[in-house]
């Protein structure tokens, strides 16, 4: 009797301390994922400028809202609900851009007047025919002065042209100490490099316009020093095959604006520099990439290497910093916590910051999945590849699990630690059905170095499809997996590898492919972004024709025994619509269960 008392006062004692089971994610809940696109101090400090993106589900479509934050006092202000997503909100003194005594505000717009007139001009002489490149490549830009009468704002602005330039503008900023602006120049169609430079324009002589680089790599995210001497930019690299550089990870470069010496930062550092921020003491705080970590690193000195600031595991986004009083704001997120913004005073608080958002709650209350980090080796040149292991919520460890593979695009991106929901990346969800999901970070991943990222040329496809199927087979060895229930998919270039991997092995049972390819000489000449495949096959397909044969599949779509599952946008211009098209034919012909599905009205990105 008193052994049966003391068990039910242990049970009792038990309970109290027991946790409630957390419910499953659901399908709804997947897409009510919060993100922070957009994060700004005010020149005071006291105020954060806040973009939230959320789904606005009357309106089937993503809310894009701009917050207005009190740091102090801790609260927000709602300031529209309709922020244009292309847009990027800034405080004067250096708004679109602003002059230094916020009295005139500089803007750059394409020609539309040019363009009207020239298509009247068009119409008269060739009727409703259309020649394809002066229809797709015409791109002049306007550059406007916008003065403003502080002491009567009702009064009239005054628009003044600076100068017409034969290019689109990406990024306009002002240089305050020489009178100048700095601008990025872009265009529609990635075939011609040259066509993305950054150029200077002098306000005293606006007829001159310097151009300051000349790099076969996108120009972005450009910052001007705190003295103004320096315009610091990342580089995103799309090397030609004619060309004398190789492609590299994101890199970040300072531009002496005195004498034009260009200058690497964070040359030693071995990852990919995703982000950055300039400090109030002229310093750079770097959000550096290395694996599967993406953590906020400090270069003071040219001469030193770069300071590693030990916060939490995972992946920091977004920094900023104050000019004011150096206080730091970010966003963070992990395996363990959903996506916020975190504010701290110094660096040295790092490990201490607390969240100021709360719109991912809904996560902190879901059984999420658990995840560790899986490496293998691929036995042909015996590399070692990580990947990410997503285990169903309270399996950890467990065997003989359904495998899905999901693929990260790019290829020049990388699986991260974080917790990212997103219609492309849906491992949350895999799992929360059961599913253990592999997230591999194959050759051409960012992350691991210039050397592990360039191993993919020439063997765009079969190389990091190898990496891929290693780490099916060291599962499978590791009794990790059930041979008998795998499936992969993909979107973009993991669309590419998908349909790759299931020509080459009838193990997988289904396949997801998203925007995928299977003829890479057609898409090369359809894509709004040639450049890259040339220099990853190493050559135009009339130059290495033997190498765009053996990586496509539609040379081996007889190989095929997998039930495959296609989505593409509808006006996709990045990988084109088409290519869904030939594989789901292909397939169909073949006797292989199929579906394509469409999105109406939607690119590359469903938004």
């Amino acid at each position: 009797m008193l052994i049966q008392l003391y068990l039910l006062l242990i049970l009792q004692i038990l309970s109290c301390f027991a946790i409630e089971a957390k419910p499953k994610l659901t399908f709804d809940d997947f897409f009510d994922y919060t993100t922070f696109p957009f994060l700004k101090f005010s020149p005071t400090g006291q105020h954060l400028l806040i973009q939230t993106r959320h789904p606005s589900w009357n309106a089937s479509a993503y809310e894009n809202t701009l917050w207005l934050y009190d740091i102090q006092n801790q609260t927000k202000k709602l300031i529209t609900t309709n922020l244009h997503q292309s847009i990027k909100p800034q405080w004067s003194p250096s708004a679109f851009t602003w002059s230094n005594n916020d009295s005139s505000v500089y803007i750059a717009v394409i020609d539309l007047w040019s363009i009207d007139k020239e298509n009247e001009l068009y119409k008269d002489e060739w009727k409703d025919v259309i020649q394809y490149r002066q229809h797709v490549v015409r791109s002049n830009s306007t550059i406007y002065r916008i003065d403003l009468n502080l002491n009567n704002l009702s009064l009239p602005v005054e628009r003044n042209i600076v100068r017409n330039v034969s290019f689109l503008i990406n990024q306009l900023l002002y240089v305050f100490y020489e009178e100048q602006l700095i601008v990025s120049s872009m265009s529609k169609l990635v075939e011609n490099l040259n066509e993305f430079e950054l150029y200077s324009i002098d306000l005293r002589n606006t007829s001159k316009l310097l151009k300051l680089t000349n790099n076969e790599a996108i120009e972005i995210e450009l910052q001007l020093s705190i003295d103004g001497h320096h315009l610091l930019f990342l580089t995103f690299s799309l090397s030609s095959n004619k060309g004398k550089f190789n492609d590299t990870q994101y890199r970040l470069y300072s531009l002496n604006l005195m004498n034009e010496q260009l200058t690497r930062l964070g040359e030693t550092f071995h990852g990919s520099i995703n982000g950055y921020t300039i400090k109030h003491d002229s310093g750079v705080y770097i959000l550096g990439q290395l694996g599967t970590e993406v953590q906020i690193y400090t270069e003071q000195s040219l001469t030193k290497d770069l300071i590693h600031h030990h916060g939490r595991n995972g992946t920091y986004e977004s920094i900023v910093s104050s000019n004011k009083n150096g206080s730091i704001a970010f966003v963070y997120s992990s395996f363990e916590k959903p996506m916020e913004i975190y504010f701290i005073n110094n660096i040295d608080q790092l490990k201490l910051a607390q969240a100021t958002t709360n719109e991912n709650d809904l996560f902190t209350r879901r059984n999420l999945p658990q995840t560790k980090l899986y490496n293998w080796i691929n036995e042909d040149d015996h590399r070692m590849i990580a990947g990410i292991l997503h285990y169903p919520p309270e399996m950890l460890e467990s065997k003989n699990l359904s495998l899905l593979v999901l693929i990260h695009g790019g290829p020049y991106w990388a699986s991260l630690n974080s917790r990212e929901l997103a219609w492309h990346d849906w491992t949350s969800l895999a799992t929360s059905e059961g599913w253990l999901a592999l997230e591999p970070n194959y050759r051409g991943s960012t992350g691991y170095g210039d050397q592990f990222l360039n191993e993919i040329r020439y063997r765009p496809l079969s190389r990091p499809g190898k990496d891929i199927l290693y780490g099916v087979d060291r599962l499978i060895k590791d009794g990790i997996v059930n041979l008998h229930r795998l499936a992969v998919g993909g979107y973009s270039y993991g669309g590419f590898l998908t349909n790759w991997l299931i020509t080459q092995i009838r193990r997988f049972n289904a396949a997801l492919s998203g925007a995928g390819v299977v003829d890479y000489a057609s898409a090369r000449g359809m894509m709004d972004m040639s450049v890259p495949l040339s220099y990853l096959f190493g050559g135009f397909p009339w130059e290495v024709s033997n190498i765009y044969q053996n990586e496509a599949p539609i040379y081996q779509l007889d190989r095929i025994h997998t039930p495959t599952h296609i989505i593409t946008g509808q006006n996709d211009n990045r990988v084109p619509t088409s290519q869904s098209y030939i594989l789901e034919r292909g397939l169909h012909y073949l006797g292989i269960p199929v579906k394509l599905i469409l999105f109406p009205k939607e690119g590359h990105s469903v938004t």
